[in-house]
């Protein structure tokens, strides 16, 4: 069965964690992060490690909002 790619993010989902995948040459590119604006057709996304990812909406082929990443282990 093949996988179903389902864009259920909006504008309303600024502030929340997403995960999106986008075309690029050659295949699919995903990113995961805090939607930080959607504004003149562009997604910014925070990531984790705090880059930030801008992706043309037109490029969107999937995109979702999931639960909050889990805190990462203490350093020992």
């Amino acid at each position: 069965m093949a996988a179903r790619l389902v864009i259920t993010i909006s504008v309303a989902d600024i502030g929340a964690r997403i995960t999106t995948r986008r075309r690029v040459p050659g295949g699919f590119r995903d990113a995961v992060g805090v939607l930080e604006s959607w504004e003149g057709g562009v997604l910014r996304i925070r990531k984790r490690d705090g880059t930030l990812v801008e992706i043309s909406e037109e490029t969107l082929v999937a995109g979702r909002v999931v639960p909050a990443a889990p805190p990462r282990p203490e350093p020992m």
